[in-house]
């Protein structure tokens, strides 16, 4: 935007009763103080907002200054800049990690875990409380898929968030002691708020966002280690999912057992490895200060993820435990058998673990969205992260993990790129993590490739001497299907060459065909890179 201009007509509107054309110049003048001030903390907003209220103006929320700029830019008043865009956003979060996140809750329904962390709110799926945001915004729309789903598409949309990449996040106790009939009548209704058409079945409503103009790039449900078996994960992929989140919670059994998980560190083993056989995401949930725990044997449970050959999983929640009050663990603390770590400990230990998370890794919270009235003695911080990385900071330290490391809202050209190749093991395969990579570690985007072992009979046999990619994630701000690359990194083709490669690595280890988990709207995307449907997943031969 042209600065001066906007600056100069705004101060000769000062000098005369404010009319349509003042009014024009000063929220030219507004927008393009507010750009040059980005990135746009709550005081900082607040502080230009007041003072060009005192000009004339009133005042006007971010989303509502998103809708002044693209009604002056609809007059010709002034030319539409992306970037401008994304400084007025609130909460640019939530699209910079290349899609837009929409999250629905399910309704409340009994859970087989007896957990003793875990709170019990008879308003609210297993584990949630009713002052939670996203279960707030859940009650108010009754638990309706189709309300929540449509709901949050127009709200993001409102406050500038692109929504036609969404990935659509399932949340609420156990998905899989949901009945069936539900579950798919569910994510139908989920489909028909993206696609803005009802469709009579769950693969009809697939069919239409295909080539909706909002798409669906990911399905999340969340689920226990003891509930994932072959014939769960073929109901998953009928339904879309990609990724699965699951409770580990800890990889100690005498914590498992004093915490009432009912399950063991093997169940978490198994169902680790039948999820990355299947090609899913993995992301684990791992929580620090259970009963019985100490800071010591937390640091040591949190090298297991990574040591044991059977997890390493994909993504990571660190979730400490909070003492709620209606949680059976409370008694324990009335008793004197519990203690929650105080804040300094609990900074410590994440700075710790933090260290040693692998590049391969992305932490996306490292506590849980409960707001801290409701604990009642331990932490009571929201921002551990923040906190932690301060930390990291005046140690020196650095994490390591992808979110750590994402190159988010900044330009890149190719130039700055390199690809990197890493690789690990895992108990049934061999996994290589693709990434373009600046010359600082920013992370441009990524491909996950996962190799199996012919050696050993494959649980899905459709899958045998398959390779399989498991992820393609190209960062920065979400740019709208079909338009070009402003210097984000999205559509400056990283995600082909990632394939391309990821292609040439499964010939040369001797796959026959090549395999793709994808979700039901990037299929398109991956048809175009030479795969088609093959039953519950994409194929292409080698």
């Amino acid at each position: 935007m042209d600065k001066a201009r906007t600056r100069s007509a705004a101060w000769e509107a000062r000098q005369q009763p404010i009319d349509v054309a003042g009014r024009e110049a000063l929220l030219a003048a507004l927008i393009a103080e507010l750009v040059e001030a980005a990135p746009l903390r709550g005081d900082r907003y607040q502080r230009i907002m007041r003072r060009y209220t005192h000009e004339g103006l009133p005042w006007l929320s971010k989303s509502q200054v998103l809708r002044a700029y693209e009604t002056l830019c609809d007059q010709d008043y002034l030319e539409y800049e992306p970037e401008v865009v994304t400084a007025l956003q609130k909460k640019p979060t939530r699209s910079q990690a290349g899609v837009t996140v929409v999250t629905v809750l399910t309704k409340p329904y009994p859970c087989p875990g007896k957990c003793i962390f875990c709170p019990t709110d008879v308003r609210m799926p297993k584990s949630y409380l009713h002052d939670e945001p996203g279960a707030m915004r859940a009650e108010r729309h009754a638990f309706d898929p189709y309300d929540q789903t449509a709901s949050r598409i127009a709200a993001l949309e409102t406050i500038g968030h692109p929504a036609d990449k969404i990935e659509l996040l399932i949340l609420g106790g156990t998905w899989s002691s949901y009945r069936r009939d539900y579950q798919e009548w569910f994510v139908k209704r989920c489909f028909d708020a993206m696609n803005g058409v009802e469709s009579e079945t769950l693969p009809e409503a697939q069919a239409l966002n295909a080539r909706a103009a909002r798409r669906n790039v990911g399905l999340v449900v969340e689920t226990r280690p003891d509930h994932v078996t072959p014939a769960e994960l073929r109901w998953f992929r009928y339904l879309g999912v990609t990724k699965v989140q699951i409770g580990v919670q800890s990889l100690d059994d005498r914590i498992l057992a004093l915490n009432k998980r009912g399950e063991t560190v093997e169940d978490v083993r198994n169902a680790m490895r039948l999820l990355r056989l299947a090609g899913f995401k993995i992301h684990a949930h791992w929580m620090p200060n259970l009963l019985g725990a100490t800071p010591e044997s937390d640091l040591q449970d949190f090298g297991r993820l990574w040591s044991d050959p059977a997890l390493r999983p994909d993504e990571l929640k660190i979730y400490p435990c909070m003492l709620l009050e209606n949680a059976e663990l409370y008694s324990y603390w009335q008793r004197g058998e519990y203690e929650p770590y105080d804040e300094e400990t609990l900074v410590d230990l994440l700075v710790a673990v933090k260290a040693q998370v692998p590049r391969f890794v992305r932490i996306n919270r490292v506590v849980r969205d409960i707001p801290t009235t409701n604990v009642v003695a331990g932490f009571k911080k929201a921002n551990l992260r923040q906190v932690a990385q301060q930390r990291m900071r005046e140690k020196g330290l650095q994490c390591q993990c992808i979110r750590c490391r994402e190159i988010r809202r900044e330009s890149v050209t190719a130039g700055e790129l390199a690809l990197r190749v890493g690789s690990y093991e895992t108990d049934t395969t061999r996994e290589y993590f693709l990434s373009f990579e600046r010359a600082d570690g920013r992370i441009a985007g990524f491909l996950r490739l996962s190799l199996p072992d012919p050696a050993q009979p494959h649980p899905f046999p459709e899958l045998a001497r398959h390779a399989m990619i498991r992820e393609v994630h190209v960062y920065g701000p979400a740019v709208p299907i079909g338009e070009e690359s402003q210097g984000e990194a999205q559509h400056v083709g990283l995600g082909a060459q990632l394939i391309a490669r990821a292609k040439e690595m499964s010939r040369a280890a001797g796959c026959e065909r090549i395999a793709v988990i994808s979700a039901i709207g990037t299929r398109r995307y991956y048809a175009r890179h030479g795969f088609a449907v093959d039953g519950l997943y994409m194929t292409a031969p080698l």
